[in-house]
């Protein structure tokens, strides 16, 4: 019995493998590779920013509520301009950490300049924390969709 159940494991895991073979291979684009700036690898380098509780404390609703709005703004202006590929909040966690950015940017010094335009960064209400961070050249293009399937804008 042991025998016929590694039998038919064995038989299932090889028509699996067989299957996957065949299923047809992407064509690769190399206009749409170039335009995106990836590697072989369909790969780019990217700034992955972690945004965090800043240092202002001192800052009132009126003042917090007025640069976050200008925050939000500011993260339109990014992804109209293609720096900002992905933007969303965290979870709560211990860390104080709040939310992430990944920029197309082609260094840190060149996303911290981006940064700085940020009123919720620039007022300390935000911190950063800026890593390389190697992902997909096509990342950016899920952003059209995401406009398809949003009903309301922040």
């Amino acid at each position: 019995m042991k025998k016929l159940v590694v039998l038919i494991c064995l038989f299932t895991f090889g028509y699996a493998v067989q299957a996957q073979d065949k299923k047809p291979k992407a064509t690769y684009d190399e206009a749409l590779a170039k335009k995106l700036g990836a590697d072989n690898y369909g790969m780019k380098m990217y700034t992955l920013v972690i945004l965090k509780t800043g240092t202002n404390t001192t800052a009132t609703k009126a003042q917090t509520d007025s640069l976050f709005a200008g925050h939000m703004k500011n993260i339109g202006r990014l992804v109209e301009t293609n720096k900002l590929v992905v933007a969303g909040p965290l979870g709560k966690n211990d860390r104080s950490y709040r939310g992430i950015f990944i920029l197309n940017t082609k260094s840190q010094e060149e996303a911290r300049q981006l940064l700085e335009t940020d009123p919720a960064i620039k007022s300390k209400l935000l911190d950063v924390e800026l890593f390389n961070w190697y992902g997909s050249a096509a990342l950016s293009e899920y952003l059209p969709f995401h406009d398809k399937i949003q009903k309301t804008s922040f």
